[in-house]
């Protein structure tokens, strides 16, 4: 993904319409790393409780799937399922 020229701000954007407008904050790190943030604490569920959180897996599924259902461009789903995969394998 890296290699790829990416608009941080725009994906940004189209992953908080995924999240039904969640408030993400980019001004003390920017797009790129608030969007890299979030997804790697939503693989780790991060935002539960700890008594009820689910595995990577399931919520590395989980996040695919609303990817691919969502109504944002096709171009936006890939680069966010990269990233998703990019994030999964440094966890693993």
């Amino acid at each position: 993904m890296l290699e790829e020229k990416v608009d941080f701000a725009v994906l940004l954007n189209e992953y908080r319409t995924i999240w039904n407008n969640r408030l993400l904050r980019t001004e003390k790190i920017g797009s790129k790393a608030t969007l890299l943030e979030v997804i790697k604490r939503e693989l780790l569920d991060e935002n539960s409780h700890p008594r009820i959180r689910k595995n990577k897996y399931e919520k590395y599924f989980s996040a695919i799937k609303r990817v691919t259902d969502s109504t944002i461009s096709s171009d936006a789903k890939l680069k966010l399922i990269k990233i998703h995969n990019e994030i999964m394998e440094e966890l693993s």
